[in-house]
């Protein structure tokens, strides 16, 4: 018999997942992290964007969102904080990070049968405030590899 076909690097079921939670403060963090992608997919939907996929993962890269828009393919990163104390959700995606989204980026369009216009690369920042509200923030373009 032979032995099972190597998965393509795209399939999440054949991927190592270093995001599953360990212990109760990291399963907190990934529901929290899920829930401010949940927010950032609702944002942008009201304007006008249809997501493409969720959670994309090439090689051990992940992009959180990929939505289309009037021909515009978004490789979106979520970034999310729960108060000021660490500062603005986007200063965490540092260089290492846009090019881990680019890598990404990259497979994604090479596997893909979906054509677009153009590429780009967007943030969506999702924050708490006081009040229990939450302030979204959408850059387009926020980048370029």
């Amino acid at each position: 018999m032979a032995p099972p076909a190597m998965a393509p690097p795209f399939c999440s079921d054949h991927t190592r997942r270093k995001d599953l939670p360990t212990s109760k403060a990291n399963l907190a963090t990934v529901r929290r992290g899920r829930r401010f992608e949940a927010l950032a997919e609702a944002f942008l939907h009201e304007r006008g964007w249809r997501v493409l996929e969720r959670n994309v993962r090439f090689l051990r890269k992940e992009i959180d969102l990929v939505v289309e828009k009037d021909g515009i393919v978004a490789f979106v990163e979520v970034k999310g904080r729960n108060g000021p104390a660490f500062g603005h959700p986007l200063d965490a995606i540092t260089r290492r990070k846009r090019q881990a989204i680019f890598v990404a980026a990259r497979g994604w369009i090479a596997r893909s049968d979906f054509r677009a216009r153009s590429y780009r690369f967007d943030t969506v920042s999702v924050g708490l405030m006081p009040d229990g509200s939450f302030d979204v923030e959408h850059v387009e373009g926020a980048w370029i590899e």
